[in-house]
């Protein structure tokens, strides 16, 4: 092992034991600050069980029940804890929450690479069919959150339901083939990349998607070695099942029900075109939709917790709401106090 990685490695666990020690610290002055409980439990999917929680308030009758549909990735149903904020924000509301793992994830039967956005769809319609039937809290005010690739599966959920109440998208794109473009430049210019490298990504990005125009089999993909490091068969199949999504006209068929829309949004988003997603809704949504941008990214954790690994460490030990943007999780608060006073 060279000096660098000796120092790096000295440096990680000088970080680590800083870290726990903030925790211990943090816990004592500030003690346990999520109010709310969980409960495991099985859902019956379209195509065998999903593993997930149920969380509640402890402060509060239950006025609600928000239910929560996942982004892109092997996401499982805390989000390796990730979603804690989220589940204090509509405990403090008054709600709870249902989130369930992926199928292929902690005994989630099934593949979620396999997934079409209409498979997706039914696997919300069947969670929330059980907390329907099951008993186990209150649904008289159904919730959808959604994030980032759930943007084209709430818009169906709710187009062909009576039972939902609200929804709040969080950094959903419109179009998938233009979300990838603009992630592309996007990337691109955050590093600092010169004319000829930007040149060369989006000549191979256009043949990507004119491989996907025609179809191209996998083995035609990784034939053309349009990527150095191509993505593995199940991806590429994901890709090919969904790329043509668009949630144009599912937005336009859910704004029917004249149901309240939350959208939130990060300014420094660059996986999404969050401008072009506001104008969107507001197009379609008018009065019905309130929006929150809050100084996050796509997945709306403040800007230095993404670029800086140890801060984002440290917070997500010691005070894991921080991670998030100021306003983002009272304004998910605010929104589901209202949604509930109606």
């Amino acid at each position: 092992m060279n000096k660098k990685n000796v120092i790096s490695r000295r440096a990680t666990l000088l970080l680590i034991a800083a870290a726990l020690a903030l925790t211990l610290i943090g816990t004592a002055l500030l003690g346990n600050s999520y109010r709310f409980t969980t409960e495991a439990v099985m859902i019956p999917g379209p195509n065998g069980n999903l593993t997930g929680v149920l969380t509640t308030p402890l402060e509060s009758e239950i006025r609600g029940l928000v239910v929560m549909v996942h982004g892109d990735g092997p996401v499982n149903a805390t989000h390796d804890g990730l979603y804690s904020p989220w589940f204090k924000g509509a405990a403090a509301a008054g709600f709870a929450t249902l989130s369930w793992s992926k199928p292929g994830l902690d005994n989630s039967d099934g593949n979620w690479l396999g997934q079409s956005m209409e498979d997706r769809t039914a696997e919300v319609d069947a969670a929330i069919n059980w907390a329907r039937q099951s008993g186990r809290t209150s649904t008289e005010r159904i919730v959808l959150w959604g994030a980032s690739q759930a943007g084209w599966v709430l818009p169906k959920v709710v187009s062909s339901r009576e039972d939902v109440h609200a929804i709040i998208a969080v950094g959903p794109a419109i179009n998938w083939l233009r979300q990838g473009r603009y992630n592309l430049l996007s990337e691109l210019r955050h590093e600092a990349r010169n004319s000829q490298e930007r040149e060369q990504a989006i000549t191979q990005s256009d043949r990507t998607r004119q491989l996907l125009e025609h179809a191209a089999s996998y083995q035609e993909y990784c034939s053309s070695r349009v990527d150095a490091e191509p993505m593995s068969e199940q991806r590429w199949n994901f890709v090919l099942k969904n790329f043509r999504s668009d949630a144009t006209e599912d937005l336009l068929r859910s704004s029917a029900r004249s149901i309240p829309v939350h959208l939130v949004i990060g300014s420094h988003d660059r996986n999404v075109d969050v401008d072009e997603t506001e104008k969107t809704y507001k197009s379609i949504f008018g009065p019905l939709l309130s929006v929150k941008r809050v100084e996050g990214n796509h997945s709306l954790a403040r800007p230095v917790v993404e670029e800086n690994a140890a801060v984002g460490l440290v917070t997500g030990l010691v005070w894991p709401r921080a991670l998030l943007a100021p306003g983002a999780i009272d304004s998910y608060t605010e929104f589901l106090a209202k949604v509930a006073a109606d």
